[in-house]
């Protein structure tokens, strides 16, 4: 049984935020997070692919272009492992808020995108606590080439998913790899119940719209009422 669908016993509160490369999810989870502390609220911050026990190796794999999908797939779900058990269990039965900068799900859209069996993906975070309060900000991939073309000089090897020989051309190449992702993502909000944040709203917009959910959310919780 997966506990990605179970309440979790815990006091504290779990916000996850999904979307693909260019979405805007992490400007939204850092306001979100300077909101919250301010109003007195104790948050902890947990990030994507960022663990000391992997971050070497996964950086050596994505420089060297040698990861296949299950590798990469193996690699994020012991990242996730390790933070799931020393950063997000923790303050959670501590009672903080906890933001997670993508969570499970990420893995299902994107090691789905790359041909590696659903099943077996979702067997390996079985162990994963269900968030309180899971948001993704759903954009084109259009839109997201462009937000990312315009912050930074290149898009990455492996956001564009040349690893998968779609395109030689990098940007067709992102185009069709996150395509993917985005309909994995779409099936993920019925399986899971994702709330659907439209991210081409500007950033006030959306931030007010999580802010709203994430405040009821928390009443809800010190009310004491059930996930």
């Amino acid at each position: 049984m997966t506990r990605l669908k179970e309440p979790h016993p815990h006091s504290g509160l779990l916000i996850v935020v999904e979307g693909i490369d260019g979405s805007g999810k992490t400007t939204q989870a850092h306001l979100l997070k300077s909101w919250l502390e301010s109003r007195g609220e104790a948050v902890f911050f947990t990030e994507w692919n960022s663990s000391e026990l992997v971050k070497k190796a996964t950086r050596a794999g994505k420089k060297s272009a040698t990861l296949t999908p299950l590798t990469f797939s193996l690699m994020h779900a012991t990242d996730f492992a390790d933070r799931h058990l020393y950063q997000i269990v923790p303050p959670l039965k501590a009672g903080m808020i906890v933001i997670a900068d993508r969570y499970a799900y990420t893995a299902f859209a994107r090691d789905e995108a790359r041909g590696v069996h659903p099943e077996w993906v979702r067997n390996m975070y079985s162990f994963a606590t269900r968030p309180d309060v899971a948001l993704y900000f759903r954009v084109t991939t259009d839109v997201a080439l462009e937000r990312l073309s315009s912050a930074r000089a290149k898009i990455k090897y492996y956001e564009a998913g040349m690893d998968m020989r779609l395109s030689t051309d990098i940007a067709e190449s992102f185009r069709i790899f996150q395509s993917r992702v985005v309909g994995h993502y779409d099936a993920l909000c019925n399986e899971y119940g994702l709330t659907t944040i439209d991210a081409t709203r500007t950033i006030p917009e959306q931030q007010a719209i999580v802010r709203d959910i994430v405040l009821a959310r928390l009443r809800e919780r010190r009310r004491g009422g059930a996930a």
